[in-house]
């Protein structure tokens, strides 16, 4: 009996325990992790968090590296990825920090000794009554302080964010009242107290991103967002940087926001300690990239000063522009530039002179005053890929009259337009002016018309001299010819320079075959000298050659309109005698091939030399596909269509098979003729005709492959698996054995991890599934490691080889160095 009361009372007692843990459980007390909010009787502790319902986001305190100081913060899966810090400036010294409702409402971080280190500091609007609120952690990582009194937001973290913005936070300024939501970078990588950095969004006109150091000093910036790109951050245009979007709220409230089409995929783009923007991208909540936007000198606001030019290209990197001089040439001479420059009096406008005169025609080039001196009126200069000035005023005239109206306004000096921003003009000194290598704006500076009648001048002697030239001459169109689909076609050259055959003939020793450098679909190509000793090569249609008449007509009509250091330069045409011929710079060390695959002469390509190609490449076929004023598809990237000069730089050369591309971004077109070279063709092209920008990734990939290996792509035929070479790396990349690709002669452990990268890269350029492959933009950045983390591949294109039939017919294809028109039906993909 008495046993038994004994047991009865421990039962007692566990039943109390246990409703005990369940009543702390349920206020917060008792465990180290609560829900997704905090109210007047819910706080949270050092070691404990709230938890968003999606269980992504958590409201907890941090310690960040090498440090004991403690933080309240919201990271995104862990604490390694910092979204949100409430005392930043404040830090806890010990572990006794809580998160709380405050009696005035108020969301605050406390010490130990209950000393408020950080506050919402809001001022509830209800009077005379309890302070009711509570905080939620939502799902997006947007914690809310909600007046429970009337329901209403009283505060969000998105509206005063740290250093990071998360997808639908917005970068925002009020044109009226001035109020900014802006970002301050972290004080060093170990810090996270308010930096030296602050992003916020200015110049409303034409709203743009702007990057200060200590509050005051403009440090950067991105210039105006088109709808498309940041015009003054061309190196911003990456895939990875999509989804910006600008909005206007009808309080005057004018904000960026960036998103991503896939729900599942999420970023935090944050503002570094160094004034740098990184943006690290999760999909299925694992990060996949990580990339920070590069800086050159020139990126720096104002290097070269008041309408100076900076061209990081040039050396020195800062110029005046024609008419302008040194504003302080002593400090120009040492390197300092900011001082800019300025017009000199032989370049003095016209228009402060033209402005008295009575009855002036604006839109006149001249006009006369009243003691019969003419005075012309200005003009302008226009300077292509150019960075916009600071301090854009904008109208929503169309490039006619933006011209006009600027021209009728003596203090406009210069203006620029976008579809998109619309009538870009300046009426004060140009800042921040920089020359890039791709994207900007075409950018019309005011010049007097001194300046202007040099140049029509020497336009008129040009056309005169030409027309007498042409005119002794036979008629310079190409004739009238049958194509392979019958079709008639005629080109005028107007803008092509001519060469007579005669001088062809001498220059190539009368197309000796002592001086032929090599054979294609399109004929033979000849090493030639001209009279002046400038070394060309001559590129002869063949006369049997139908298709060579098509891609003869095509590649003129591509190539005169490229320029750019990885392309190969068209020097003009030669059209006598029935005859069709192509003259281009020439290439000292011919093409790529001969050095890749020969036993001995690839021993001249150590791996920064790979390197260097592989990177060139990349960069002409992104002039290609975004940065031309045309968009162009090569369709025939290959080893032997890769010239180098005689500093081993690269050149992509044979324009005959490329498309100008007109439709969009990722619209792919359809051909009913293929034509290419078997082994650098993705399956969606050899087996459909469907061709698109990422034809190019898949080619450019295969050729990556093959600079790493020192291996043709199509040197497996008789290999026991047919694979081919995509097809090993593949095999060798999922058997964890992908160093046994590497080229022996590159085989140095100092550039392994350089080298697998670039493996990396090559397989996802050459991904089965098109979709999957990057863009040219992204391999640019990937290969310059401006992304630091890449995506494991998936499954590549044409694991296994065709059929033994289409095998041999592709190595004779090979074999006969014609390869330009291979028709391809008995493929296996995969």
């Amino acid at each position: 009996m008495a046993f038994l009361t004994h047991h009865n009372h421990t039962n007692n007692s566990f039943s109390f325990i246990a409703t005990l843990l369940i009543f702390c459980s349920s206020i917060h007390l008792c465990l180290s992790s609560v829900n997704d909010t905090i109210t007047s009787a819910i706080s949270i502790n050092d070691n404990q968090t709230i938890t968003s319902n999606n269980t992504d986001f958590n409201l907890g305190f941090f310690s960040p590296p090498n440090s004991t100081d403690r933080y309240a913060a919201i990271w995104y899966l862990s604490s390694s990825n910092i979204i949100w810090i409430a005392n930043r400036d404040r830090p806890l010294k010990d572990s006794s920090g809580v998160i709380k409702i405050h009696k005035d409402g108020n969301l605050v971080v406390m010490d130990g000794k209950n000393r408020i280190l950080w506050s919402t500091n809001i001022i509830f609007s209800t009077q005379n009554v309890t302070r009711n609120s509570s905080a939620q952690l939502q799902d997006n990582g947007k914690l809310v302080l909600s007046d429970d009194n009337t329901g209403e937001t009283a505060w969000d973290s998105f509206t005063h964010p740290a250093d990071s913005a998360v997808p639908t936070m917005k970068i925002a300024a009020n044109r009226f009242t001035g109020k900014k939501i802006a970002y301050v970078s972290w004080k060093s990588p170990v810090d996270p107290s308010s930096g030296d950095f602050t992003g916020s969004l200015e110049r409303l006109a034409a709203p743009e991103v702007f990057f200060w150091y200590k509050k005051t000093r403009p440090y950067w910036r991105t210039g105006p967002w088109n709808g498309r790109v940041f015009l003054g951050a061309p190196r911003m245009l990456t895939e990875y940087l999509y989804g910006w979007r600008l909005d206007h709220d009808p309080d005057g409230t004018d904000y960026l926001t960036y998103s991503f089409a896939n729900p599942a995929e999420f970023g935090i783009l944050s503002l570094t300690y160094d004034g740098k923007l990184r943006l690290a991208r999760f999909l299925n909540k694992k990060n996949y990239v990580t990339f920070e936007v590069s800086q050159n000198e020139c990126d720096f606001y104002g290097t070269c000063g008041a309408f100076g030019n900076c061209d990081p290209s040039s050396k020195p990197i800062c110029s005046c522009f024609e008419g302008f001089e040194p504003r302080n040439l002593q400090e120009w001479s040492m390197k300092s530039w900011t001082s800019g420059c300025v017009r000199t009096k032989e370049a003095e406008l016209q228009c402060g002179r033209l402005k008295n005169l009575k009855n002036s025609d604006n839109s006149s080039s001249s006009t006369t005053n009243n003691g019969g001196v003419e005075v012309q009126q200005d003009g302008f200069k226009v300077f292509n890929n150019m960075k916009v000035p600071d301090f854009a005023e904008r109208s929503d005239a169309n490039l006619d009259k933006c011209r006009t109206d600027c021209l009728g306004n003596c203090s406009c000096l210069a203006y620029a337009y976008d579809s998109y921003i619309g009538c870009m003009f300046w009426v004060s000194d140009l800042i921040d002016l920089q020359k890039f290598p791709y994207g900007g704006v075409d950018l019309f500076l005011r010049v007097p018309y001194s300046q202007l009648i040099g140049l029509i001048a020497l336009a008129i002697c040009s056309y005169i001299l030409w027309r007498k030239w042409t005119a002794a001459k036979q008629t310079r169109t190409l004739p009238q010819k049958k194509t392979t689909v019958g079709e008639q076609k005629q080109m005028k050259l107007d803008e092509l320079p001519l060469f007579e055959f005669e001088k062809l003939a001498i220059a190539t020793n009368n197309f000796h075959t002592s001086n032929l450098l090599g054979k294609g679909g399109f004929g033979p190509v000849y090493k030639g000298q001209l009279e002046d000793g400038q070394e060309i090569a001559v590129k002869r249609l063949s006369k049997a050659s139908g298709q060579g008449v098509e891609e003869f007509m095509n590649e003129v009509v591509v190539i005169s309109k490229l320029q750019h250091r990885n392309l190969v330069r068209l020097l003009g045409c030669c059209i006598e005698r029935d005859e069709q011929m192509l003259v281009y710079e020439f290439m000292p060390n011919k093409s790529l091939d001969a050095f890749l695959f020969d036993p001995q002469q690839r021993k001249v390509l150590d791996w920064k030399k790979r390197s260097k190609i592989i990177e060139g490449i990349a960069r002409g076929i992104l002039y290609l596909h975004r940065d031309s004023r045309l968009r162009i598809i090569h369709r025939d990237l290959k080893a032997s269509n890769i010239l180098l000069d005689d500093e081993m730089n690269p050149k992509i050369s044979d324009f005959g098979l490329a498309r100008i591309f007109r439709g969009g971004e990722d619209d792919e077109a359809n051909t009913k003729r293929v034509v290419g070279t078997y082994g650098y063709m993705p399956p969606e092209y050899a087996m459909e005709g469907l061709f698109s920008e990422k034809s190019d990734v898949y080619s450019f990939g295969v050729l990556l492959l093959e600079i790493v290996s020192g291996r043709r792509n199509t040197s497996f035929y008789n290999h026991e698996q047919s694979l081919s070479l995509v097809g090993y790396a593949w095999k060798l990349w999922n058997e964890k054995n992908i160093t046994s690709l590497i080229d022996p002669e590159i085989g140095d452990s100092c550039f392994e991890k350089s080298i697998l990268r670039c493996i990396h890269i090559g397989l996802l350029c050459v991904q089965e599934l098109t979709k999957e492959r990057p863009t040219i933009s992204t391999v640019v950045l990937m290969l310059i490691s401006e992304i630091t983390h890449l995506p494991p591949p998936g499954q590549v294109a044409f694991v296994h080889k065709q059929n033994m039939h289409s095998s041999e017919s592709s190595q004779k294809t090979h074999q006969s160095n014609s390869n330009n028109n291979v028709t391809l039906t008995e493929l296996e993909g995969r």
